[in-house]
This record gives C-alpha cells, structure tokens and sequence, in this order.
C-alpha cells in the first residue's frame, strides 16, 4: 500500500518495520533499544545503512553488530507479537560461518576469565554501614 505522496511504507503486505521485527526475533529487549542500535549503525539490511521504518520482507539479510558480537542473518518469516524465544529464533535462519565465529568468541572470553562484571546499581543498607565504618561517619 503506498501513502498518499506514492511511496511504499512498512505497512505493505508481506513487509514489517525493521525495529518491531528486532524486537519480536528478541535481538533487542525494547524497540527504543532496537531503534537506537539501528540509528548507529549497528544493524544493516541487505549491507546497507537503514533507518528504523524501513519495510524488511522474508528474505532480506541482515547484518546485526551487537555487545561484540554479530550475527549474520536471513529473515524467513516476520511477528507482529514478541513471542517465546524458541518460536523467535523460527523467524530467521544464522549463516553457519557466524555463528561459528561468535561462538569462538564467546569461548575465547571465557578462557580468559573476561566476562563482563555484574553492573552494581545504588550501595545496599549493608554497604552503606560498611562505607561509614570504613570512613569514620555516619550515613
């Protein structure tokens, strides 16, 4: 279906705005974060820079740069819902050489004991004692 300028949109039959289809094939948690990701450059279809609204249709390739990693993939089939991963993983099919690399990767990081530290949010009630009792006041 074309707007009324005559351009198609996302909407056409057959076709998904890439960000929702990020977020249904849980590539991102939220569509802010899929749409931020792919405003930087992160996520090209067909080895082309996109813009969030862009249609995607079975078939497309997309190239998706993500925590170190990237995933080398072919949309077989498109969600308007976020399903359970096991039926999102069904909505594309992973070229073999990346995700053996990423793979590699994942190995490499944990021979060498490189995980990503646990982020800390805000001290608990126990270690706000401890800092005044480190620091000789109160908090």
């Amino acid at each position: 279906m074309s707007d009324a300028h005559g351009r198609a949109g996302a909407d056409d039959a057959g076709s998904q705005r890439l960000d929702k289809w990020l977020w249904a094939a849980r590539f991102f948690k939220t569509r802010p974060l899929a749409v931020e990701a792919i405003n930087g450059g992160k996520v090209q279809v067909d080895g082309q820079r996109v813009k969030p609204g862009r249609g995607i249709r079975p078939g497309n390739r997309l190239n998706i740069h993500k925590g170190g990693y990237e995933w080398c993939i072919e949309v077989r089939a498109l969600s308007k819902q976020r399903r359970p991963a096991t039926e999102a993983a069904l909505l594309y099919t992973e070229d073999e050489a990346s995700r053996l690399k990423r793979q590699e990767q994942v190995r490499e990081r944990r021979d060498a004991g490189r995980a990503p530290a646990p982020e800390r949010g805000r001290p608990t009630k126990r270690d706000r004692r401890r800092i005044g009792a480190f620091t000789g006041r109160r908090q």
